[in-house]
């Protein structure tokens, strides 16, 4: 590899604390509705399980909670601000596929073990798939989101020759699928897991161009107004859920496959967060939180489920606890114990494997572009793999077990070239090209 094949990094502009407020304040919502959400009681050999979210009236609670828009949407703004300032595609791919696939590694690891581990110790059947399933199902996301980088390079094209015509059309062609979806061909609906966040990763774009980031309090208040507004009329004469998560038994969820309707809340979310970002971003301690949370964020994700695992699985089947009900005194009581708790073991979690998200600079990755974009493809349908059908035990075979969809993902990490790092001398160099 010559020293003009490597790959350089731009001078670092500073960071859009905005985004960084919205990522984090998206996760710290994700964290929060996911231990809030179980239901849980064990009986025998069954672990019975529910969401309290379905109390009556608790709908409204999604529409704020549901945060995936704003994932995306900051996804979206970041992959244009890093991929600007990029040497070339090849580099920002090669940060982005590594960076997103690295975190992953040891939750596999770990989840490869474990249900075989919980069979020894005595523990039933259906508890362990229970386990198995709720911590790998998170990765559904990461598929998504790997697929939307590698799309990134041509919708930032699409973007600079059409521009808001993007996202409409894309909105337009979700509206289609979602006619297609509950006129009886219902597998249809799962296209729009790439058009619907692909439309809101390409708000994003927009923000960094300043047709959303420039927006004035009214006018942002508006587009939130507009926002939820069309997503409420959707939900009064449509067919659409209240909820904007799924709900057990429910016969349609807007999530699972997204609905057209989460773009819409996408901009409802967006436009109420850009009339107070002045305020957000000046918030108490709220640099000193970005800088602790900021460099952990997948970490955070990936860990959060696995975290209610463990106390779930000691307090409902070691202990015999079952969950209040939901909205009860005692619920309300209990709550704040189940977060820290929950919490508590999520530090001691993070304090494992946050070190591998917390890559060093300094580092290229020697895979050529084509390599890259077949290593995120091959990676992508492995983590959608996973999130279908769980860590399986492996006593369950090597094909009804998890390891081929484990296969894929390293085979994707493989192909995803090595990082190498460079002499320092060379490095400034790069750097300074």
């Amino acid at each position: 590899m010559t020293t003009s094949q490597l790959p350089t990094r731009a001078p670092r502009a500073s960071r859009d604390k905005f985004l960084d407020v919205v990522r984090a304040g998206a996760i710290l919502a994700v964290v929060a509705q996911h231990w809030t959400m179980p239901v849980l009681s064990f009986s025998g050999n069954t672990l019975s399980t529910g969401n309290a979210l379905a109390t009556p009236g608790w709908w409204i609670i999604t529409w704020a909670s549901q945060v995936m828009p704003l994932v995306f949407f900051a996804g979206g703004a970041a992959n244009l601000i890093s991929l600007r300032r990029a040497e070339s595609t090849r580099a920002w791919f090669a940060g982005r596929v590594r960076r997103l696939l690295v975190p992953v590694l040891p939750l596999m690891a770990v989840w490869l073990v474990v249900p075989d581990l919980l069979h020894g110790l005595g523990v039933p059947p259906q508890p362990v798939q229970v386990a198995s399933a709720i911590a790998a199902q998170l990765l559904w996301f990461l598929s998504v989101y790997l697929l939307t980088v590698l799309l990134t390079p041509l919708m930032v094209a699409a973007h600079r020759r059409w521009g808001l015509a993007v996202p409409a059309a894309l909105a337009g062609l979700g509206v289609l699928v979602d006619v297609a979806r509950f006129s009886d061909l219902g597998l249809i609906g799962y296209a729009n897991a790439v058009i619907v966040w692909v439309a809101v990763h390409q708000l994003g774009f927009h923000y960094v161009e300043g047709r959303l980031g420039s927006l004035s309090r009214r006018a942002a208040l508006a587009v939130s107004a507009a926002g939820f507004g069309v997503t409420a009329l959707l939900v009064a004469f449509g067919p659409y859920p209240a909820s904007m998560i799924g709900m057990p038994g429910a016969p349609v969820s807007n999530m699972s496959p997204p609905t057209v309707l989460l773009l819409f809340l996408a901009l409802g979310q967006i436009g109420f967060l850009l009339a107070f970002r002045e305020k957000l971003v000046s918030l108490p301690r709220v640099t000193a939180a970005l800088s602790w949370l900021s460099p952990r964020f997948m970490s955070v994700y990936l860990w959060h489920m696995p975290a209610l695992v463990v106390v779930s699985g000691v307090t409902v089947f070691g202990l015999g606890y079952s969950t209040p009900t939901p909205g009860s005194s005692m619920w309300f009581l209990m709550a704040p114990a189940w977060f820290a708790v929950c919490g508590a073991v999520l530090l001691g979690l993070l304090r494992l494997f946050e070190r591998f998200e917390m890559q060093p600079d300094g580092l290229v990755v020697t895979a050529r572009t084509p390599q890259l974009v077949l290593a995120g493809l091959l990676a992508s349908g492995g983590l959608l793999g996973l999130a279908a059908h769980g860590f399986a035990p492996l006593r369950d075979g090597v094909l009804n077990g998890p390891l081929p969809w484990v296969a894929l993902v390293a085979a994707g990490f493989a192909l995803a070239g090595r990082q190498v790092s460079l002499p320092r001398g060379r490095a400034l160099v790069a750097v300074k090209r």
